[in-house]
């Protein structure tokens, strides 16, 4: 099927050379999608990602596997953008412990998970829209302290920016002039808005993510926030009753067949190949995330029965294991105040998970000590680790 590009180029003069910027045409496309090619994928991920957002109700503490799956999302997202920082150097941030890396990569990390959950809280607790107000919002949040933090955090970006090349003029890629910013992003938003337009949620969920990319609307987290935007979208529009759907690692283990096929869909229209490689992704990243959270679910119940079964101080061990499923990395003081049990008391409970060997001490030092629930932070690290 013949395809022209989705867009036109806007040729401006800069710096004493031509600069071609590319502005998309607004969404639906112009073509209609070829879905004879497309049905098989679109079916696959639609029954993955069914069976993922099933594990709010099998599990009987499906929060804790969000509050792990987040944060797992936000230290592969900022990998992508070049931080060195590991799920574990942001769960002792959290502790307010010393990380270990530079501070502006952990604190990156930590502002993706913040980004997330303001969208998520904005839009079920303020019932507030899927719009460019929230976007803004969640650029804001994730630029709000860290190496991002002077790039007009919050607002659309005032200066051309690019993608590869010391200069526009020989750029890779160059995104819309700042003229057309607005007009481009109010174009995207009425197309969120627009749930009719007869395409089903995942199809219109990777249309969104390449005009988004495309029109590259802020100075820096372009790519972190497009990526956030498509799990917006798919529980704005109700395909997910969580936030648990995130396809930074596809992305980054495919990250030159992503690029490409970006410009295949600018350059020629070819937006089935594009979405047969999301739709893949759809599938691959949600089945994966349903064994991870079926493996955690595994394991806390193996670990209690032990407990139950061996371990001394079996009341205050078994509290000490609940607080361990929230925050896998932990103190005594702050699993203290979780369990409201006395430090004396979560001392017996982490010397009995260590004698199973459930728990461990990772720091090495005299006082404030930190214990780690290993098992269940290698089950997470698995992928990150590749």
């Amino acid at each position: 099927m013949k395809r022209q590009q989705t867009g036109y180029f806007d040729t401006t003069s800069m710096g004493g050379e031509q600069v071609r910027a590319f502005v998309p045409d607004p969404l639906p496309p112009k073509d209609e999608l070829d879905f004879k090619y497309l049905q098989h994928s679109l079916d696959s991920a639609n029954f993955a990602i069914g069976r993922l957002d099933s594990v709010t109700s099998i599990l009987p503490e499906p929060w804790l596997f969000l509050y792990a799956y987040i944060r797992k999302e936000a230290v592969l997202s900022s990998q992508i953008e070049g931080t060195q920082s590991t799920l574990s150097d942001l769960l002792l941030f959290e502790l307010n412990q010393a990380p270990g890396v530079p501070l502006d990569d952990v604190t990156e990390v930590s502002n993706h998970v913040s980004a997330l959950e303001h969208g998520i809280r904005r839009m079920r607790e303020d019932d507030f829209p899927l719009c460019n107000r929230l976007i803004r919002e969640v650029h804001e949040k994730l630029l709000s302290s860290g190496r991002g933090s002077k790039k007009l955090p919050g607002e659309f970006r005032r200066s051309q920016n690019w993608l590869g090349g010391k200069r526009p003029g020989k750029a890779r890629f160059v995104p819309p002039p700042t003229h057309k910013v607005e007009d481009c992003m109010s174009d995207l938003e009425r197309y969120l808005h627009a749930p009719e337009s007869g395409y089903s949620v995942l199809i219109r969920a990777g249309l969104s993510h390449v005009q988004f990319e495309t029109i590259h609307p802020f100075l820096d987290g372009n790519g972190r926030v497009g990526r956030l935007l498509i799990a917006l979208q798919l529980c704005n529009e109700g395909l997910l009753s969580e936030p648990i759907l995130y396809l930074s690692l596809y992305f980054k283990k495919n990250r030159s067949d992503y690029y490409s096929l970006l410009n295949v869909v600018r350059q020629r229209g070819d937006w089935e190949a594009w979405l047969e490689f999301f739709l893949e992704g759809i599938t691959k990243t949600s089945t994966s995330a349903f064994s991870v959270a079926i493996r955690l679910n595994s394991l806390f119940n193996t670990d209690s029965a032990r407990i139950r079964d061996g371990a001394r101080f079996m009341s205050s061990s078994l509290l000490v294991h609940q607080a361990l499923q929230l925050r896998p990395i932990s103190t005594i003081k702050s699993i203290a105040q979780q369990t409201h049990l006395s430090v004396p008391a979560v001392t017996n409970g982490v010397y009995a998970l260590e004698q199973l060997g459930i728990a461990s001490e990772i720091t090495s030092k005299k006082r404030n000590r930190v214990y780690a629930y290993d098992q269940y932070i290698s089950i997470l690290n698995e992928d990150i680790d590749d």
